[in-house]
């Protein structure tokens, strides 16, 4: 057995980076020859950092990445359809193992059905290792459904320490390995240009409005209309930073209402420098607020989603927060949080101004961040999850 085949499903931009930064860590492994497998070769569904990093990608997943009830039923066709021809994929190249990359919506239904599937078919002997990387936050909602991912999913590669905890008292028998988190390794070469520091004219406001067309569509305006308040108070350059091209055009539109004085640039990725430059950030609720968090960059979050979903995120969250920074602080608001109408430009604005003209509170809040970060681990969390997927393959 020297070649290691690996189906990946990774569903979002965050998720399609963490899949890359996996196999390159099997592959590291598989070049150190300290493992069964000489060479890797990965497939399935992902996006560009995945398709980079070697694998060859059938379904680009990134590009139909939707949030909230709604959404998913307006996109449930094309949806379904890649969920069948992914299906039909595994069971035609038998991968030893399938690793599910956050993305919890689709890849929860995904490993039931291949359970299913494989057990209905007596003519198959291919019995894959199944393995979700990083939990799906069913401690925050939906709580049931960890007893399907406990018949399921073989073994959960955790990126938060509470986790192992967590699944341990409900269903022991699976197995959880936390492995750390990967902002340790993929930023860790601008760890000695990350300083604390004071804001002062002219203030940098960095804007993050999310990854998704929705979810520009929500937060674009909003964020726009904060902008013009945030510039009366001084000498303030702003930036946005967007993950790919296709979401230029939607900013652009936005941006012919802005008056002339005010300095706005849009860059595409680069996401660090750009929080090494800012002062403050504005950035839509998800794995951004850690990156913030990761450059200790006092931020703002916000998010807006359709009435349904948010309708039933209150019936069904049980943490008092959203943002991960946050809830990793033990439920302390480091960073404020403005959901649905609160996330108002009044709201964002007011509070990016806070952190800008009161150095006591940015000092604070730096401060607290520092601290949570002591909390995600050593560096080396992909190379961790690798040897974890090769130990689960040879036990």
């Amino acid at each position: 057995m020297s070649n290691l085949s690996v189906m990946f499903i990774a569903g979002e931009a965050s998720g399609d980076a963490l899949a890359a930064e996996l196999l390159q860590g099997l592959k590291d492994i598989a070049a150190d020859g300290k493992s069964l497998f000489k060479t890797v070769s990965a497939f399935g569904a992902g996006g560009e950092s995945l398709r980079r990093a070697g694998a060859q990608l059938s379904v680009d997943l990134t590009q139909h990445a939707v949030v909230g009830v709604w959404e998913v039923v307006k996109h449930f066709k094309v949806l379904k359809q890649h969920f069948m021809q992914l299906l039909e994929l595994s069971f035609e190249k038998r991968p030893q193992v399938i690793i599910l990359v956050d993305y919890p919506g689709f890849n929860l239904r995904f490993a039931k059905a291949l359970r299913k599937k494989i057990r209905e078919n007596p003519v198959t002997d291919w019995k894959p290792k199944i393995i979700q990387f990083i939990s799906p936050q069913i401690w925050a909602w939906h709580e049931s459904r960890v007893y399907q991912i406990a018949r399921d999913i073989d073994v959960i590669l955790s990126i938060f320490p509470f986790e192992k905890e967590w699944y341990s008292k409900r269903v022991p028998e699976l197995r959880v390995e936390y492995v750390g988190h990967p902002l340790k390794d993929r930023y860790k070469d601008y760890n000695s240009l990350i300083q604390n520091k004071i804001p002062e004219e002219p203030y940098k406001v960095l804007l993050l409005p999310g990854s998704r067309e929705k979810e520009l569509g929500r937060h674009l305006p909003v964020i726009f209309e904060a902008v013009q308040l945030i510039a009366k108070q001084g000498r303030v350059k702003f930036k946005m930073v967007l993950p790919n091209e296709n979401l230029i055009e939607l900013v652009k539109k936005e941006m012919k209402k802005l008056p002339k004085f005010i300095s706005f640039d849009v860059q595409i990725g680069k996401l660090a420098e750009a929080l090494l430059w800012a002062d403050v950030a504005i950035a839509s609720s998800g794995t951004v607020t850690m990156e913030c968090a990761y450059f200790r960059v006092p931020t703002v979050i916000l998010y807006k989603t359709s009435f349904l979903t948010a309708f039933l995120g209150r019936l069904f969250i049980k943490v008092k927060c959203i943002g991960m920074p946050n809830l990793l602080a033990g439920n302390k608001k480091i960073y404020p949080e403005f959901i649905q109408k609160d996330a108002n430009p009044d709201n964002l604005s007011s509070a990016a101004i806070l952190f800008l003209t009161q150095p006591g509170i940015y000092q604070k809040t730096q401060d607290a961040l520092q601290k949570m970060l002591l909390t995600l681990g050593e560096e080396g969390a992909c190379r961790r999850a690798a040897q974890k997927v090769i130990d689960c393959l040879q036990g």
